[in-house]
């Protein structure tokens, strides 16, 4: 594809977008944004985002992400609930830290799991239904996403390299399904995370000073 149909495609992609689109887009990037700041308000906010598109991914026959995104909604309760858990002395129990060797195996199995499953199942919709889906990179952006939010439920810095994982696949993946405002969310969500990873090593690395103090 030369640049002239991809500027075509971008341009066309931009005017069929929808409503609702733009109320999920503006939606996750808050979240985004929310979550950088370690701030409870990216899962209410998130919510709004996820459940869009859910819609949004099934129409698209984009199996794996209308999964992800159900995913989304159940662990942004899960992750709300655990965000805000408080010890007997009514501070906050969970704090922003690093993956330990047993973490990243887990983490690691994880992906390798979801990524597995996630792609037989397309594979098979995609003969049986779907003519539209892309099993490797569907499943890819599905598997690394799963592992960003259960990281990011946990408050751990990797859940930040998934979510920079999951952009990079999302980006051509929706622009080629003509989703070309969600692409370029997707886009700014890459730069967002990249800002939010460098955040919470800050974060982190300040937790730790205290943990010892």
């Amino acid at each position: 594809m030369s640049l002239a149909e991809i500027y075509q495609q971008f341009i066309a992609g931009m005017s069929n977008t929808t409503w609702y689109e733009y109320v999920a887009v503006f939606a996750g990037i808050a979240s985004v944004w929310y979550s950088r700041a370690e701030n409870i308000l990216v899962y209410p906010v998130g919510l709004i985002n996820t459940i869009i598109y859910i819609y949004i991914s099934f129409k698209g026959h984009l199996l794996g992400e209308a999964a992800v995104n159900f995913y989304y909604t159940v662990m942004s309760i899960s992750g709300w609930y655990l965000w805000t858990r408080k010890d007997q002395r009514k501070e906050i129990v969970l704090h922003i830290t690093y993956s330990n060797k047993k973490d990243w195996v887990q983490q690691i199995a994880f992906f390798l799991f979801f990524y597995i499953s996630i792609f037989s199942a397309l594979t098979y919709f995609k003969t049986a239904f779907f003519e539209g889906v892309i099993p490797w990179a569907d499943a890819f952006a599905s598997a690394t996403a799963f592992t960003g939010m259960w990281l990011m439920t946990k408050k751990k810095v990797e859940s930040w390299y998934w979510w920079i994982a999951t952009n990079i696949s999302s980006i051509p993946l929706y622009f080629v399904k003509q989703y070309v405002f969600t692409s370029v969310y997707y886009f700014v969500l890459l730069i967002m995370a990249i800002s939010g990873l460098i955040e919470w090593i800050k974060k982190a690395g300040r937790q730790a000073k205290l943990n010892k103090a």
